[in-house]
């Protein structure tokens, strides 16, 4: 073994323990590398989040066998109830679950240490480390009142939308989030029956954005406000505020304004940036890959990325174990190619962001999908991925739409 190998700590240090990170620790550590995941929480630890899982999301889990365990643990439900500016709804069938983040990372972490992957926090990263040639080779923390180095073959930073982590990485491109996100949990046992799928609203009141209402059983609801804007433009300086909008919510949305009103908080609501469409930051350099929200893996429009992180932290997984042996440059282009695979239907998610920002169409499609079963049979394809959501918002998917079918 070369003396250089001899002083590493791990041969790949994993530096974030959400979906993305834990996924991809799991998987090495199933590969037998070996594997630290480290995090800056103490878990399990809250993470402010809207809690779906969407099909893409049960799918990565069935790949790290835990999809049987977590719906188990989840609140299942069959349908989005998708709520229109003038007051159309329509149920879009679809295979759901809502499980709070601070439950659903705790069960990944546990299944990457389970499989063999070792486990430090909290860690607080400050800086990545470097060999003779610049090959990045592992990071220093604060741990505490002191700093610890921590050496590795590969370093994979799955540290979700922090922009911060990106810059001390040297591979943000784009400091400003995407979206920003506010939600809650309140208790309302009595609203159970009066909610049972997840909903989303569209409102012209919501200024470009959407509220949402997902059970996650035991009369516990996840409540909250996002708005996301169009890729490479800056935020704007109106952007609205999240606690006005959440306001604004509770105006024009009944459920939304029962459960503020008649239900008991769980704790505060907290807001979260949003980094999305697979851009804003370096997938790779020399030694590093970069993973999950901190790749930008959040879908633009809706705003879910928990399946998307566990995909991207598979992919990281994949790459490192089949080219374990090979040079940074093989390694890092196998990489950009297997998100540069997924990059169309980000691409589609970021054209169906005209629904955030044009409401009318939101009533459109709401209205044809109430009386065309083939219509709504395409929203229930964007869910499980079948159908390419910017087709719907391209002017020739919403002539389609128009048109008299099934």
């Amino acid at each position: 073994m070369p003396a250089a190998a001899a002083t590493r700590d791990c041969e790949v240090l994993v530096i974030g323990a959400g979906p993305a990170g834990s996924a991809c620790a799991q998987m090495l550590a199933r590969a037998g590398l070996d594997v630290l995941l480290c995090d800056r929480h103490v878990f399990p630890r809250d993470k402010v989040c809207g809690d779906g899982l969407i099909p893409d999301a049960h799918q990565a889990l069935a790949c790290l066998g835990l999809a049987d365990a977590v719906l188990a643990r989840a609140a299942c439900a069959t349908r989005v109830e998708c709520f229109a500016p003038r007051g159309g709804q329509v149920a879009v069938p679809a295979q759901l679950a809502v499980l709070p983040r601070r439950e659903l990372d705790e069960m990944l972490r546990q299944a990457a240490l389970a499989a063999g992957a070792r486990w430090l926090a909290p860690l607080r990263f400050e800086a990545l480390l470097h060999d003779a040639d610049g090959r990045v080779a592992g990071a220093r923390f604060r741990e505490g009142e002191s700093t610890r180095e921590l050496r590795a073959r590969w370093t994979v930073l799955a540290t979700g939308a922090d922009a911060r982590a990106l810059e001390l990485a040297g591979v943000c491109e784009r400091r400003a989030p995407s979206g920003m996100a506010l939600r809650g949990y309140v208790r309302h046992p009595g609203m159970g029956a009066a909610i049972g799928g997840l909903q989303v609203v569209w409102h012209r009141a919501l200024q470009g954005g959407y509220g949402w209402i997902f059970p996650a059983g035991g009369g516990r609801f996840n409540l909250g406000v996002g708005y996301l804007h169009r890729q490479g433009a800056e935020v704007p300086q109106h952007a609205p505020k999240l606690r006005q909008l959440l306001d604004a919510f509770a105006q024009v949305h009944e459920p939304a304004r029962e459960l503020m009103q008649g239900g008991a908080p769980a704790g505060e609501f907290k807001g979260a940036p949003l980094r999305c469409s697979l851009a804003g930051a370096r997938f790779a350099r020399p030694g590093l890959l970069v993973t999950g929200e901190a790749a930008g893996s959040t879908y633009l429009f809706t705003g879910e990325g928990i399946g998307k992180a566990m995909e991207s932290g598979l992919a990281a997984a994949q790459v490192l174990t089949h080219g374990r042996r090979g040079s940074d440059e093989e390694v890092s282009a196998t990489y950009q190619a297997a998100l540069a695979a997924l990059q169309p239907r980000f691409a589609a998610y970021e054209l169906a962001n005209r629904f955030n920002e044009h409401p009318w169409m939101v009533d459109f499609v709401t209205w044809r999908a109430r009386r065309s079963p083939a219509v709504l049979a395409r929203l229930a394809g964007v869910l499980d991925e079948s159908q390419d959501p910017g087709r719907l918002a391209s002017a020739q998917g919403l002539l389609r739409i128009l048109l008299p079918m099934g």
